[in-house]
C-alpha cells in the first residue's frame, strides 16, 4: 500500500512546502474578516497534510503541520519571525514562582509530613531535593499520572512552601501585578484574536458529533470520498477480546492486531481500516457483533477522512497553545480570558465549560491533552483558577453525573480535578460559602442512591453489576468532600457558619438513611440460604469514616456551631426513633428493691442493624461539648434537660448485645455475612465511628441515669434478666439438666455482660469522656499492642487508626512507652514496651480481639513470672472523668451491681451446684479491683473537710439482709482464696485484699481498731508461708523434668556417635599429628608438604564407607563397587565474566578448548552433599518423571523444579539439583600402578618426548585415514618417528571402573556438557570430556574468589558440602578420559599441548594473550593420563604432572609480564633489588628482545617481581586446590589460617622455587625457544601496539553495580524505566523467579515494598553484601528453589515478563 501512496506523497509534499507562513500571516493582517481567513486556509490545508493514508506519519505530519498552518499563527501573533518574537517575549517574562510540573506515571512524588497541609501536597524529586522538607519527616510514593508539583504554592505547605529555585523567583513579586502590562496593546489585540479562533476551532471540532461532514465552514468543495474504520476504547472488554476480534474483522496479523489494541488502550482510539464507506462499514458490523455478547459491544464509528485530520489537527493545536503561553505570563492571562469568556446571546457556556462537559464524550488521547492545557494555563495563573473553580463548581452536578455513567477510569475524568481545586483551602472556602459546595456534594451524591427500603433507608441489596459498578463511582464523591473539609477554618465568618450548617442538614440526612440499614434478623432452625449482600454499606461506611470525624473537628472549632450542630443531631435522632417504639409492650423490672419501666425488646428474635451514623454522630458531639466546656458554660442553649437517656442507649446497646449472642455462638446459622460485620465493626479501619462511639453513646446515656435502672435494662437486653432477679435460679437450672448449649450461651452472655461494665466504667481515653488529650489515648493504644509482644514499626501502624491526613500520630509519643531494638541482617527493628509502663496494662483493654486478649494476658504473666513477682494483673489506675461524665463511676458501687457480683461469687463459693465459668469470675475480680482503685484514688485527692461519696469498701464489708443472711462479698472472697480449684485467681484476690487493708487503713487514719490490721496481716503471712512451699514444689518438678531431658539428649549423642562411628574414625585420624599419619613414607618430613611431581607426599589410602539416603545402606566405597552418587547443580555462569557482551553465537558448532582469559561464560557445578546409591537415585528421578507426567495431565501448575530439564529436588534437604555426580577413590593412584625404575627426565628432555609421541601419534591418525596402500617409505618413517623407546600407540588401558561407575561418569558428563553448551545431550561428543575439565576449573576459580574476597585462608574450614563437592568434581574429571575415547582425549591434549609447545599441525590455535592459563593447566594435567597410559618407559604420570605445571606457569608469567601496565615508581631506590627483582628484570629484558622493543620502557625491578607475584597469586591458589583435591595431600597447616600472601608456602606445596623465575633459569635453552614463539605470534603483535584490548591479571573481582545511599535516588534514575517496587527480584531462566528482600530500609529497619507506606530508605550495606555474597556463591537459583517450594503462589508467576 505504500509504495502506490508515496509518488503522490511526495506531489503532495511539494505543493505545500511552497506555502510561505510569512506571506500567509501576512495576508490575515490585512484580512478584514480574520475567522473567515483562518477557517478558509484549514479547510484547504488540514485534509493534505493529516490523514493521506491507513497508517499515520506522525513525524512528517508535525513538520508540515508547523510548516503550513502553525507557522502563519505564529508570524501572526509575534508580527516577526517567532525565533526572535518568542524569545524577547521570554527575556520580559518573570518566571514563575509556581512549579507546575505535571507529573508521569511512575514519577516518584514526596509530601512532608510536617508541613504539608494534607497528603495531596506534593513536590517533584527536583523541588524536594532543593526544599527544607528532605530533613523532615517525608513520605515518598510514586504518582499515578497527572496531578503536578505544589513547589511555590503557598497555601500549600504550613512553612517551607518554595525550594531554592523557586524562592530566587519571589522576590520581584508585587502583589497582584498585571501580567499584560509587558505586552504591547497590537501584541495583545493579534493574541486575543489568534487565540479566540484557534481555541473555538478546537473545541468545536473536537466535541463535533457528526461522522460524515464537517461544520459549514471548513467543508471542502473537492472532498475525497474516503473514510476511517475508528476503533475506541472502552474497560470493559480485555486486551484479548480486541486482539481476537480485529483478526476476525479486518484480517490482520496477531502482531498488528497488539498493535492496534495497545495503541487504542493508549491514545484511546485508533483507525483499524482506511478505504470507502462500505469497506470501512463492514469491518464495523463484525466487531459489533462479535463483542456484543455477554456486554455492551466495543465503540467503532465510521468517520469521513477529513473529520479525524481535523481532529488530529485540533489535537496538536492545544499542545500548540500549551507550548505557546509557556513563553509569557501574559500569553497565558490571554488564553484564560479567551477560554472562560461567556458565549454571546446569553449562551451562558464558556469554551472552557463546553469542554468540560463533553468531556465523557471524547477520547482518551484528546482528554488528556486538554486537561495538561487546563493544569498549565487556567490552574497556574491564581485570578483565573479562582474563576474556574467556580466554573467548575457551578458543573459539579452534571460532571460528576458523566464520570458515574462514563466507564473510564477516574484519572482520565476532569472530575478529577477537583483534587487540585478542593484542596486549596481559600478556594474551598470560597465554594462552600459563595456556591454552597458542601451541600451540593452531599446532594449528587444521594441522588446516586436511588435504592431505598420502605423507612426512606439506603438499601443495597441484590445490587447488580451495573448498579454496584456505578456505587464504586459514586464514592469518589465522598472523596471530593474530604478534600473541601481536610483544611479546618481558623476564623468563621457568618456565612461560613451558615452555609456549614445547611451542609451538616444535607449530611445528617445522609446519614438518616444509613441510620438501622441492613437490619438483620437471628435465623432459627436452618442456615440461611442467601448470604445477604453487606459489603456496600460497610464501604460506605469506611469511606464516610473521616468525613465524619472531619466535620465533628470543624464543630469544635466553633462554639455556636458546635450548639447548633448538637440541635440538629438530637433532632435528627429523635425523628429516627419515633418510628420504633410503637407497638413494642412496656415492662417493668425490678431487682434489690429498684425498679424500673422499659420496653419488651429480645435482639435475639426482633431485627437489629449494625449500623447507626447517627447516634454515633450525636456520641462524638456530646464528648466534644464536654471537652471544649460548651456544656459548663452555656447550659441553657443545649437541650440537656430534653434528653431521653433509655432512648439515646437504646440502639447503641442492641449493637453490642447482638456483638455479645454472636459471639455467644447464636447467630451462627446467619452466615459468614454476619460474622465478617462484626469483625469490621471492631477493626480499625472502622471502630473509631462504630464500636468507640458506641460505647461513648452508652456512657452518655448512663452518666444521666440511675445506675441501678441502667443495670437492670441491660440485664432485661441480654436475656439474663431471669438469671439474677430469680433467687436460686441458677441452682435450678443446673439441676434440671438442661441442653449443655445454653448454659454455655447464658455463661458467655454473663461474659460478656461484665466486660461491657468494665468498659463503660474504664474507657476513659477519648478526650472529652476522661480529662486526657489525644496523645495520652495513642500511647495507650500502643502500650497495649506492646504488651501482647514487641512489634515492628509498620505492624504499629497497622494497629492504630488513622487520621484523614493518613497519620497515627505514633512518632511523637513511641520514645515515651517503647524501646527500639536495630535488626540484624534478616527480620526488621523491634519496638519493645518499657518495663515501667507494664503497669498501665489493663487485661480488658476495649481494642483487643479475643486472640489478642489471651496472647496479652500470657505475655504478661510470663513477664511478671520472670521478674519474681506475683501473677496478678491489678486493673491500672485510670484518670479521672470529665464532670459531665463523672457520675459513670457509681455503676460500681450500686445495689444491682453489688448483687450481680454477689451471686457469682456465690456461685464460686458452692461450686458445684451451678453454672459458672472462671472468666466470669475473672471479670468480677477485676470489676472489684477497679472499685478500689478508684476509692483509693478518690481518698487520695480528697481533702479533709469533704466526704468521701465512693463508700464501696464498706458496701462489700456488710452481710446480705435476712431471711437468706448470704455473707458479705469480702468474706466470700477469704472463702474463694482458698479454694483448690482457683489457682489461677489465688494472686488477684491476695492483691484485692492487701489493697481493702490499705483502704481501711487510710479510712482510719491510723487511729482506731487494730484488731482488723492485725487480722489481716496474719491472713496474708499464713498465705505467703504456703505460698513458698507451693514454689518449692514447683522448682523441685522443673528440675527433675531437666534432669531427665538432659539425660536422653546424651543418650541420643552416644546413639549418634555409634551409628556414626566412621564418620567420628575419620575427624579423629585426621585430626592426629601429620608424623603419625606419614611414618610410612620416606619422603615426608614433618615439614614439607608437596601436592604433585615424583616427589609428592604419599598418604595412605583411606577407606570410606558412605549411608544412601535414600535406602540406608552402607557400602564401601570401591573401584569395582556399585556407584555411589552426590546430588549436584550444574549452571552456566557469568560471575566471574569481565566481558558481558560476549556470548556463543552457534552452540553446535562451537570449540570450547581454550577458555577465554575473560571467562565470559563459565559451567560452575555445586552440590548440596548428600549421597546416594546411583540405583537408589535412578528409581527416585524416575519416580519424580512420572508423578510430573500425571500432574501435567491433572493441573497445569508448575513445580518450581522443571523435570523436562533433568531438574529433581535432592531427597534430603529439597536442594534443586540437575545431575549427579559419582563419588570415586582418588583416580591418580588407580591409573599411577606402575613402578618409576628410570631417571625421570627434566622439562627440557621431557617435552622433546612428548612431542615425539605427539607427532607419532599424529602420524598414525593420518595413517588410518589415507587408504592401506602403506609403501615402505611410510615405515621407514615411523621407524624414524619411533626412537623413543617403550612407547606403544596400539596400547588400549583396561578401563578399572564397575560399570555402574562408568554409567555414572558418562551422565554427569554429558549433563555438563548439556548445560553448559545449551545443546541437546549427546555423550559421544567430542566436546564432552573438555566441559567436564571446564567445569573444575571454573568452580575452583569462583571459589578461590569468593575465599579472597572475604579474607578467608585458602585451606580454612570450608563447609563441607563445598569440600565434597570441590573433591568429587576434581576426581569426576580426573577419570571421565575413562569413559570418553582415547584417540579424542589424546587429540584434545595434542592441541592443547601445542599452544604452548608449536607443532606444525597446528597452526590456528589462540595466542597466549587469550588462553585462560588455570583452565589450560586443568585441562592438560587431565588429559595427559591418555597419552602416558601408552607410555611404557617408566616415566611417572607425576612427572608429566610437574613438567606440565611448570610450563603453564612460566606461561602465566609471561602471559603477567606482558600485559602489566607496572606504573613508574620514584621510591625504587630504597627498595631493596633481591634476586628475584634481578631475574625478573632480565627476563623483562628478554621479553623486549623478542617483541622488537614493543615492550615499554622497563619499570623498576621491584615493581616488576611485585606486580608478577600479585597476578600469579589467583593462579596458585586455584592450582593449590586443585592439585590438593587431586592427589588428595594435605594442605601445609601455614596455609589454613589468614596470614599474609602464604606466597612461599605456596610454592613450596605445589613443588615450585621461591624464586619462580629460577625456573626459566633452568630450562633456559627450551624456554629462551618458546618464548620467542609466543611472542612472534601476530595478535601480541597488535597488543602491544594498541590495537586491541587484553586482560590483566590479577583479575578484579566482579560486584553487583553499587546503590545510592538514598532510595528516592535510585527512583530518580529509575523512573525512566518505573521502579515501582522496592523489592530485589531473583530471576534463573524464564519459569524461575522470587522475590527477596531489598537491601533498603527505613529508619525502623523494616523494608518497604511497593512504597506503601513511603517512609525514607537508605541502604543497608550489609544486606547488600549478603546479596552480593549469595550471588557469587552461585546460590540464588538455590533461593529460588526454596522459595518457591515454601511459597506455591510463586511457581505460577510469568516470570520472563517481569
Amino acid at each position: 500500500m505504500a509504495s502506490e501512496l508515496e509518488p503522490e506523497v511526495q506531489a503532495i509534499d511539494r505543493s505545500l512546502l511552497e506555502c510561505s507562513a510569512e506571506e500567509t500571516a501576512g495576508k490575515w493582517l490585512q484580512a478584514t474578516d480574520l475567522t473567515r481567513e483562518v477557517y478558509q486556509h484549514l479547510a484547504h490545508y488540514v485534509p493534505k497534510i493529516y490523514c493521506r493514508g491507513p497508517n499515520p506519519f506522525p513525524q512528517k505530519e508535525d513538520m508540515l503541520a508547523q510548516h503550513v498552518l502553525l507557522g502563519p499563527m505564529e508570524w501572526y501573533l509575534c508580527g516577526e519571525d517567532p525565533a526572535f518574537g518568542f524569545s524577547k517575549l521570554e527575556q520580559v517574562n518573570k518566571p514563575s514562582h509556581l512549579c507546575g510540573r505535571v507529573f508521569k506515571v511512575g514519577e516518584p512524588t514526596y509530601s512532608c509530613r510536617d508541613c504539608a497541609v494534607d497528603p495531596t501536597c506534593v513536590l517533584c524529586m527536583e523541588c524536594f531535593l532543593g526544599s527544607v522538607h528532605r530533613d523532615h519527616r517525608y513520605r515518598m510514593t510514586t504518582s499515578g499520572g497527572g496531578g503536578f508539583c505544589d513547589c511555590g504554592d503557598t497555601e500549600a505547605w504550613k512553612e517551607g512552601p518554595y525550594c531554592q529555585k523557586h524562592e530566587l523567583n519571589t522576590s520581584e513579586i508585587k502583589e497582584e501585578e498585571d501580567p499584560l502590562v509587558h505586552l504591547s496593546e497590537d501584541m495583545i489585540a493579534r493574541t486575543y484574536n489568534i487565540f479566540a479562533i484557534m481555541f473555538r476551532y478546537a473545541v468545536e471540532i473536537l466535541t463535533w458529533e457528526k461522522e460524515g461532514e464537517l461544520p459549514a465552514d471548513l467543508e471542502m468543495t473537492d472532498k475525497s470520498d474516503t473514510y476511517y474504520c475508528m476503533l475506541f476504547n472502552d474497560e470493559v472488554h480485555t486486551y484479548e477480546q480486541v486482539i481476537y476480534t480485529l483478526q476476525k474483522a479486518v484480517n490482520c496479523t496477531q502482531k498488528e492486531a497488539i498493535g492496534f489494541a495497545t495503541t487504542v488502550d493508549r491514545d484511546g482510539r485508533r483507525s483499524v481500516r482506511y478505504g470507502d464507506f462500505q469497506y470501512c462499514e463492514q469491518a464495523k458490523s463484525v466487531i459489533v457483533r462479535n463483542t456484543s455478547r455477554q456486554t455492551k459491544p466495543l465503540k467503532v464509528q465510521v468517520m469521513h477522512s477529513s473529520i479525524v485530520a481535523h481532529q488530529n489537527f485540533g489535537l496538536k493545536l492545544l499542545s500548540w497553545l500549551g507550548n505557546i503561553i509557556g513563553y509569557s505570563d501574559g500569553l497565558r492571562r490571554i488564553l484564560c480570558q479567551v477560554g472562560l469568556q461567556e458565549g454571546p446571546d446569553g449562551e451562558n457556556y464558556s469554551l472552557v465549560d463546553r469542554l468540560m462537559l463533553s468531556d465523557s464524550k471524547l477520547w482518551k488521547g484528546a482528554r488528556s491533552v486538554y486537561h495538561q492545557l487546563f493544569m498549565s494555563s487556567l490552574l497556574m495563573d491564581l485570578k483565573y483558577k479562582k474563576l474556574f473553580a467556580i466554573r467548575f463548581a457551578k458543573n459539579y452536578e452534571r460532571l460528576q453525573c458523566d464520570y458515574v455513567t462514563d466507564d473510564h477510569d477516574r484519572e482520565f475524568s476532569i472530575a478529577d480535578l477537583s483534587v487540585q481545586i478542593f484542596t486549596v483551602p481559600s478556594l474551598a472556602r470560597m465554594l462552600i460559602t459563595e456556591e454552597n459546595l458542601m451541600t451540593i456534594i452531599i446532594k449528587t451524591f444521594m441522588d446516586h442512591l436511588r435504592h431505598r427500603d420502605a423507612q426512606g433507608r439506603f438499601q443495597f441489596e441484590r445490587y447488580t453489576a451495573l448498579q454496584a459498578f456505578k456505587f464504586r463511582r459514586v464514592q469518589s464523591l465522598i472523596l471530593d468532600l474530604k478534600y473541601v473539609l481536610i483544611s479546618k477554618p481558623t476564623e468563621w465568618s457568618d456565612e461560613l457558619r451558615q452555609k456549614f450548617l445547611e451542609g451538616f442538614d444535607a449530611f445528617l440526612e445522609l446519614l438518616k438513611c444509613m441510620q438501622g440499614m441492613d437490619p438483620i434478623t437471628r435465623q432459627v432452625g436452618q442456615h440461611i440460604e442467601m448470604e445477604p449482600e453487606w459489603e456496600a454499606a460497610f464501604t460506605l461506611q469506611m469511606k464516610l469514616t473521616h468525613v465524619i470525624s472531619m466535620i465533628q473537628d470543624w464543630c469544635a472549632l466553633d462554639e455556636k456551631v458546635l450548639i447548633e450542630a448538637y440541635k440538629k443531631c438530637l433532632a435528627v435522632l429523635m425523628q429516627c426513633h419515633s418510628g420504633f417504639t410503637d407497638g413494642e409492650q412496656p415492662i417493668t423490672l425490678s431487682i434489690c428493691g429498684h425498679s424500673v419501666e422499659t420496653i419488651r425488646y429480645c435482639v435475639s428474635q426482633e431485627k437489629v442493624s449494625i449500623h447507626l451514623p447517627v447516634s454515633r454522630l450525636l456520641a462524638g458531639l456530646h464528648a466534644l461539648l464536654s471537652k471544649s466546656e460548651v456544656a459548663y458554660k452555656f447550659p441553657e442553649l443545649l437541650p440537656l434537660s430534653e434528653l431521653s437517656p433509655p432512648m439515646l442507649i437504646e440502639h447503641p446497646l442492641r449493637c453490642l448485645v447482638l456483638c455479645a449472642q454472636v459471639h455467644a455462638g447464636m447467630w451462627r446459622r446467619n452466615g459468614f455475612s454476619l460474622v465478617n460485620q462484626i469483625y469490621y465493626y471492631h477493626n480499625v479501619k472502622c471502630r473509631r465511628e462504630m464500636f468507640d462511639k458506641d460505647i461513648v453513646m452508652l456512657q452518655t446515656g448512663v452518666s444521666m441515669m440511675d445506675p441501678n435502672h441502667f443495670l437492670m435494662i441491660m440485664l432485661s437486653r441480654f436475656d439474663l434478666y431471669q438469671i439474677f432477679s430469680t433467687p436460686d435460679y441458677g441452682k435450678r437450672f443446673s439441676s434440671e439438666i438442661t441442653h449443655k448449649d445454653v448454659i454455655q450461651q447464658n455463661n458467655t452472655l454473663i461474659e460478656e455482660m461484665l466486660y461491657l461494665i468494665i468498659m463503660l466504667v474504664g474507657e476513659r481515653f477519648s478526650p472529652g469522656v476522661g480529662m486526657v488529650n489525644s496523645t495520652d489515648e495513642i500511647k495507650r493504644e500502643i502500650i497495649h499492642q506492646l504488651s501482647i509482644r514487641p512489634m515492628a514499626h509498620s505492624e504499629l501502624v497497622k494497629s492504630l487508626p488513622e487520621d484523614e491526613n493518613k497519620e497515627t500520630g505514633m512518632e511523637s509519643v513511641i520514645e515515651a512507652v517503647a524501646h527500639f531494638k536495630k535488626p540484624g541482617l534478616t527480620g526488621r527493628g523491634m519496638y519493645e514496651l518499657k518495663p515501667e509502663r507494664a503497669k498501665e496494662f489493663n487485661l480488658y483493654f476495649y481494642h483487643f480481639s479475643r486472640a489478642e486478649q489471651s496472647k496479652a494476658e500470657e505475655a504478661q504473666r510470663k513477664l511478671k513470672r520472670q521478674n519474681r513477682e506475683d501473677t496478678a494483673l491489678p486493673p491500672p489506675v485510670l484518670p479521672p472523668f470529665c464532670p459531665l461524665f463523672a457520675s459513670l463511676v457509681n455503676i460500681l458501687q450500686s445495689d444491682v451491681m453489688l448483687w450481680i457480683m454477689g451471686t457469682i461469687l456465690q456461685w464460686a463459693v458452692e461450686h458445684n451446684g451451678y453454672a459458672w465459668s472462671e472468666s466470669m469470675l475473672q471479670r468480677v475480680l477485676h470489676l472489684i479491683g477497679m472499685a478500689l482503685q478508684e476509692e483509693k484514688q478518690h481518698l487520695e485527692t480528697v481533702g479533709e473537710e469533704h466526704v468521701v461519696t465512693f463508700t464501696f469498701t464498706q458496701k462489700i464489708s456488710k452481710p446480705g439482709e435476712a431471711p437468706n443472711n448470704s455473707p458479705s462479698i469480702l468474706a466470700m472472697l477469704e472463702t474463694l482464696q482458698s479454694a483448690p480449684y482457683l489457682e489461677v485467681h489465688k494472686d488477684m484476690i491476695r492483691w484485692i485484699l492487701k489493697t481493702f487493708n490499705t483502704i481501711k487503713k487510710l479510712r482510719e487514719n491510723s487511729s482506731t481498731s487494730p484488731v482488723a490490721e492485725t487480722e489481716g496481716a496474719i491472713m496474708e503471712e499464713n498465705s505467703r508461708d504456703k505460698d513458698k512451699a507451693e514454689r518449692k514444689r514447683k522448682a523441685e518438678i522443673a528440675r527433675l523434668r531437666r534432669e531427665k531431658i538432659m539425660a536422653q539428649m546424651s543418650e541420643m549423642q552416644r546413639h549418634f556417635i555409634d551409628e556414626n562411628r566412621e564418620l567420628f574414625q575419620q575427624t579423629l585420624d585426621l585430626d592426629a599429628s601429620p608424623s603419625a599419619v606419614f611414618d610410612n613414607s620416606p619422603v615426608a618430613s614433618d615439614m614439607t608438604l608437596t601436592a604433585l611431581g615424583p616427589a609428592q607426599t604419599r598418604v595412605p589410602e583411606q577407606r570410606q564407607f558412605i549411608t544412601c539416603i535414600l535406602c540406608q545402606e552402607e557400602q564401601e566405597v570401591k573401584v569395582e563397587s556399585k556407584a555411589m552418587v552426590l546430588a549436584a547443580f550444574i549452571q552456566r555462569s557469568t560471575v566471574l565474566s569481565k566481558n558481558r557482551s560476549k556470548f556463543i553465537q552457534d552452540p553446535e558448532k562451537y570449540d570450547p578448548l581454550f577458555m577465554h582469559p575473560d571467562l565470559s561464560c563459565g559451567t560452575h557445578t555445586g552440590s548440596c552433599g548428600h549421597i546416594m546409591h546411583a540405583h537408589c537415585w535412578q528409581r527416585y528421578f524416575d519416580s519424580v518423571q512420572a508423578k510430573e507426567q500425571r500432574r501435567q495431565q491433572r493441573l497445569r501448575l508448575h513445580t518450581s523444579y522443571d523435570v523436562e530439564n533433568g531438574e529433581f529436588l535432592c531427597p534430603l534437604c529439597e536442594c534443586l539439583s540437575n545431575t549427579v555426580i559419582p563419588l570415586l577413590l582418588p583416580p591418580r593412584n588407580i591409573f599411577n600402578s606402575r613402578l618409576n625404575f628410570s631417571e625421570q627426565p627434566n622439562l627440557t628432555q621431557w617435552i622433546r618426548t612428548i612431542s615425539q609421541q605427539i607427532k607419532a601419534l599424529q602420524f598414525l591418525r593420518k595413517e588410518g585415514s589415507t587408504p592401506d596402500t602403506a609403501s615402505s617409505k611410510n615405515s621407514e618413517n615411523m621407524d624414524k618417528l619411533q626412537l623413543h623407546e617403550g612407547f606403544r600407540p596400539d596400547f588400549h588401558p583396561k578401563n578399572p571402573y564397575s560399570e555402574s561407575i562408568k554409567e555414572m561418569l558418562t551422565t554427569f558428563g554429558t549433563a555438563t556438557y548439556k548445560v553448559g553448551l545449551k545443546v541437546h545431550p549427546n555423550e559421544e561428543d567430542p566436546r564432552v570430556p573438555i566441559m567436564c575439565w571446564g567445569s573444575c576449573a571454573y568452580t575452583i576459580q569462583s571459589i578461590e574468589r569468593i575465599l579472597s574476597d572475604e579474607d578467608k585462608p585458602l585451606f580454612g574450614p570450608l563447609p563441607c558440602r563445598l569440600d565434597d563437592c570441590l573433591r568429587s568434581l576434581t576426581r569426576f574429571a580426573a577419570a571421565h578420559w575413562t569413559v570418553a575415547s582415547l584417540s579424542v582425549v589424546q587429540g584434545h591434549f595434542c592441541k592443547l599441548f601445542a599452544s604452548l609447545v608449536p607443532n606444525e599441525n597446528h597452526g590456528d590455535l589462540p595466542c597466549i594473550l587469550d588462553i585462560d592459563m588455570f583452565h589450560l593447566l586443568v585441562s592438560l594435567v587431565l588429559a595427559f593420563p591418555a597419552l602416558q597410559c601408552q607410555d611404557f618407559s617408566g616415566i611417572s604420570l607425576g612427572t608429566g604432572d610437574l613438567h606440565i605445571f611448570h610450563l603453564v606457569t612460566m606461561a602465566h608469567i609471561v602471559q603477567i609480564l606482558l600485559t602489566s601496565c607496572t606504573e613508574e615508581n620514584g621510591m625504587d631506590q630504597e627498595n631493596p633489588t633481591g634476586d628475584e627483582e634481578l631475574a625478573v628484570l632480565d627476563l623483562y629484558k628478554t621479553l623486549r628482545q623478542y617483541t622488537g622493543s614493543a615492550l615499554k620502557e622497563i619499570p623498576s625491578a621491584w615493581h616488576l617481581w611485585r606486580s608478577v607475584r600479585a597476578g600469579i597469586m589467583p593462579f596458585l591458589k586455584c592450582s593449590a586446590l586443585f592439585f590438593h583435591y587431586l592427589n588428595g595431600v594435605p594442605s601445609p597447616s601455614e596455609v589454613q589460617v589468614i596470614g599474609t600472601s602464604h606466597f612461599e608456602h605456596l610454592c613450596s606445596y605445589l613443588s615450585l622455587p621461591k624464586n619462580l623465575i629460577c625456573l626459566f633459569q633452568e630450562n633456559s635453552e627450551i624456554m629462551n625457544s618458546l618464548i620467542e614463539s609466543w611472542c612472534h605470534n601476530n595478535e601480541v603483535k597488535r597488543y602491544l601496539e594498541g590495537e586491541r584490548d587484553a586482560v590483566s591479571y590479577p583479575r578484579e573481582s566482579n560486584k553487583l553495580i553499587d546503590l545510592p545511599e538514598d532510595y528516592s535516588s535510585l527512583i530518580n534514575q529509575a523512573s525512566n524505566f518505573s521502579v515501582r517496587e522496592c523489592q530485589v527480584l531473583f530471576l534463573a531462566g524464564k519459569t524461575k523467579g522470587c522475590f527477596y528482600a531489598p537491601p533498603y530500609l527505613d529508619d525502623y529497619g523494616e523494608t518497604d515494598q511497593g512504597l506503601r507506606r513511603g517512609n525514607p530508605l537508605h541502604l543497608c550495606a550489609e544486606r547488600l553484601k549478603k546479596i552480593q555474597k549469595l550471588w557469587q556463591q552461585h546460590s540464588v537459583t538455590e533461593e529460588i528453589g526454596h522459595a518457591q517450594e515454601a511459597n506455591q503462589t510463586l511457581v505460577g508467576i510469568d516470570w520472563q515478563h517481569l
